[in-house]
């Protein structure tokens, strides 16, 4: 039987704490691909879409593609924004028998604090109560049981850095083939704990979601799960259903399922405060004073993580604190990347490649959180239109093109400095040397991300150091947070026990 499947993604991780809303021109800036837009962008490529067009060749599916969405994490979505990307997902559900599709888990929209599940309840009512739905997801989705209802099945990547997507979508394609066959029916249980945030933030090196991971995946070898998915959860969401949780799904009676999900929640919650220490942040002045005392002779970069400035966490990009303490202390032979600030770029632009000129730079969003703007005087070294192909091991890898906008390298003293038109973390080395950069010989690399830059960055790297830049993603930041729309009790804001 030739089966018709739906496929596609809406990607959007929602910083409800940042007081720029995301709207449909931040997808289209990143990722806006309609129908017959998507299978050129996305065939042949280790992603989510990459895996789900090889299946359907594989098991003679035919796909109905409506909508290719991502927008780097930002504020909370806009409600007209999130109705278009709905409408224009549902439209193309018409005739399917089933779904293979990829969101990531934690969008906040305008008036909704669950888009995921509405989308998968939307989804379901087209395609009836019967039709499998099979949904990769993000490590750090905000689960809800409204997800869990309406999908077959939840399968979350098992990787952070995440350079699993692709394998996680083969794993969904072979599950949708059986249950369209009739061999399973799958069928998905949630649980949860009062916790905001736990399992180490999801590292997969070692610690409580390793283990998690480990007894996962035996689980499903020995055919006790169809899925078991561990989620960190996204603790930058003030909603209701922030937090970890563990989705089991079974084949059938979800009995044994539940009781599973149960366990290993439990552990979640025994362990939440255990910390790898990879998050150990220096300040910026001890941070610049390693930089500086080994940048002779170095013969591989010492990289300096500012977390908290991550675009990928949904922080603004433009905190210019640790650009202005490497300048301070003279650092040559340094790279810095980047700074969001498209204004900057234009002036670059104005000035012309091989010319020098004074430039105004970042600090524009929250000049109270990394540092105001910071003159510098700035020889423009190369302009380019911010395309870039990343073939990379992490999320924007696989050979697929991204847009950063309009982009520059300015040299700074000793530093050349990237400046982005379009706000993102730092995960892949084309991103450095698209501008002219040589990762393998500078002596310094700062860049802002979190933990996704450990897959490209950690392998060329002396040494890895997270710095707190002050930024909004930062803990002093986090620590002052004021949640209001979280289930109460919740760790850490209150003292439980269970």
């Amino acid at each position: 039987m030739n089966y018709r499947i739906i496929t596609g993604e809406i990607e959007h991780e929602s910083n409800t704490f940042s007081k720029v809303p995301t709207t449909l021109e931040h997808f289209r800036s990143c990722v806006l691909l309609l129908g017959d837009e998507i299978p050129p962008a996305r065939r042949g490529t280790r992603t989510a879409l990459g895996a789900a067009f090889e299946a359907a060749e594989k098991f003679g599916w035919t796909l109905s593609h409506p909508l290719a969405a991502s927008a780097t994490s930002g504020g909370t979505v806009k409600k007209e924004t999130f109705e278009q990307l709905c409408a224009w997902f549902l439209a193309g559900a018409e005739g399917c028998d089933g779904a293979l599709i990829n969101l990531h888990g934690a969008m906040v929209a305008e008036g909704c604090e669950d888009p995921e599940g509405e989308i998968l309840a939307g989804l379901r009512a087209l395609l009836g109560p019967d039709a499998p739905i099979v949904v990769t997801l993000d490590m750090h989705a905000n689960v809800t049981q409204k997800m869990a209802a309406n999908a077959s099945a939840l399968i979350a990547v098992r990787t952070y850095p995440h350079i699993d997507y692709y394998e996680r979508a083969w794993q969904g394609a072979e599950l949708l083939d059986r249950a369209l066959r009739g061999e399973i029916r799958p069928r998905t249980v949630i649980a949860k704990r009062p916790m905001m945030h736990g399992l180490d933030y999801g590292r997969t090196q070692a610690g409580p979601m390793r283990e998690l991971i480990d007894r996962s995946e035996a689980l499903e070898a020995s055919g006790k799960a169809l899925v078991v998915s561990v989620c960190a959860g996204f603790s930058w969401s003030d909603i209701y259903d922030v937090g970890p949780s563990v989705t089991v799904t079974a084949d059938g009676d979800t009995t044994d399922a539940q009781r599973i999900a149960d366990e290993f929640m439990d552990y979640a919650w025994e362990t939440r405060a255990f910390a790898s220490g990879q998050d150990t942040s220096i300040t910026i002045a001890e941070v610049v004073e390693r930089a500086k005392s080994g940048e002779v002779g170095a013969e591989k970069p010492l990289v300096l993580a500012d977390i908290s400035d991550n675009p990928g966490g949904g922080a603004y990009g433009d905190a210019t604190d640790l650009l202005r303490a490497m300048m301070a202390v003279d650092l040559q032979n340094a790279a810095f990347h980047a700074i969001f600030d498209p204004a900057a770029v234009q002036v670059g632009i104005a000035i012309g490649v091989g010319n020098t000129g004074r430039i105004l730079l970042g600090g524009r969003h929250a000049p109270e959180m990394g540092g105001g703007p910071l003159e510098v005087e700035a020889h423009i070294v190369s302009i380019t239109d911010g395309r870039v192909r990343c073939y990379g091991p992490s999320f924007l890898g696989g050979g697929v093109w991204h847009s950063f906008g309009t982009s520059m390298m300015m040299r700074v003293r000793g530093i050349d400095v990237a400046v982005i038109s379009r706000p993102e973390q730092t995960v892949d080395l084309a991103q450095l040397t698209s501008l002219g950069i040589d990762p393998f010989h500078c002596a310094t690399i700062a860049l802002k991300s979190y933990h996704h830059f450990r897959a490209a960055f950690e392998p060329i790297a002396r040494d890895v150091i997270t710095v707190d830049g002050g930024g909004m993603a930062g803990s002093a930041a986090m620590s002052k947070a004021l949640y209001s729309h979280v289930r109460r009790p919740i760790w850490p804001l209150d003292n439980i026990k269970l």
